[in-house]
């Protein structure tokens, strides 16, 4: 089978035969149809990871096929696959086969595509977790999302509207206004821009950097914030008294350890986007472009996630 390879930290990945896996016990065959190219990849690609498979490795965490073999699953059943150490700290699912726990395994309802099946759970469970787990939004609130035409940040937009929540979206550049789900009210923030904004009860950080310096001074004293991701920078100046008389809390959200949370929701994520009250744009990319996925996904202004599609053939 064909598989993508990285033989060096931070080189160009390139695509190899390599040979089928095998099963062991409570594992489960799939075949590929759709697996995501995430910023996750990217990082532990780069060996900058705190964990990683050893060099060489197929890297994926996150994907949607059929299954071949298993003893949990039907053949020819669609699922969707994330976790188990895939990616992580074995092979993982750029590739046209892969072997996964089946504890990794959902299944994926067929009004959900395989390259959306393959995208959903990192930025919809994440959205869910932040706005409700960790948030505890509820209705009537005011909430502030950054990079909300981004992947996590539109879902979380679409989920806070749905809540009843009063939500102001933020974007880098004004041509990305448009974008912008509707029912939010958009406004430009890059770090520099002057924008007053008062009174929010929730603030849902997916870029970090001096965003997030300019936009964590609008949440009301007593609430509360959570980071969500770093795209616009991995360090932030704080005005240290000004916080702390504010007493604002902050909250990173990590996933890995969330992982059961996401699980939980990721059913009635999926029915939402089967119907369309969810929505969520995928790009694909064949499996010999996945160095292009990996660029696309750095990219300022683009929307959605990446997927390599090894089979494109629904079954």
């Amino acid at each position: 089978m064909k598989a993508v390879r990285v033989a060096e930290w931070n080189v160009p990945v390139t695509v190899h035969e390599v040979a089928d896996p095998l099963p062991l016990d409570g594992q489960t065959i799939v075949r590929v149809h759709a697996a995501t190219v995430g910023h996750i990849d990217r990082t532990i690609w780069s060996g900058a990871f705190l964990r990683h498979p050893p060099l060489p490795y197929t890297p994926g965490v996150e994907a949607a096929g059929v299954v071949v073999s298993s003893s949990a699953f039907e053949p020819g059943e669609r699922v969707w696959i994330r976790g188990g150490g895939l990616g992580t700290i074995t092979d993982g699912t750029w590739a046209e086969l892969v072997v996964a726990p089946d504890a990794a395994l959902g299944r994926l309802p067929d009004g959900v595509s395989f390259e959306l099946g393959s995208a959903f759970f990192s930025p919809c469970t994440s959205a869910w977790v932040a706005l409700h787990t960790i948030g505890e939004l509820a209705a009537g609130q005011r909430v502030v999302i950054t990079g909300a035409t981004g992947a996590v940040g539109a879902i979380a937009v679409q989920l806070a509207i749905e809540a009843g929540a009063e939500v102001i979206a933020t974007v880098s550049r004004r041509e990305r206004l448009d974008a912008v789900h509707r029912g939010a009210q958009g406004i430009v923030v890059n770090g520099v821009d002057e924008v007053d904004v008062h009174e929010v009860d929730l603030l849902i950080d997916t870029v970090g950097g001096p965003v997030l310096s300019t936009v964590l001074p609008w949440v009301q004293p007593g609430r509360r914030a959570v980071l969500v991701g770093y795209l616009a920078g991995t360090t932030v100046e704080i005005d240290l008294p000004s916080f702390m008389q504010r007493d604002v809390s902050i909250h990173p959200l990590n996933m890995i350890r969330r992982d059961a949370d996401g699980r939980a929701v990721a059913p009635d994520l999926l029915a939402r986007l089967a119907d369309g009250r969810l929505t969520l744009d995928v790009a694909a990319f064949p499996l010999a472009e996945a160095a292009a996925a990996m660029d696309w996904i750095v990219q300022s202004g683009h929307t959605g996630r990446a997927v390599l599609t090894p089979t494109r053939t629904e079954p």
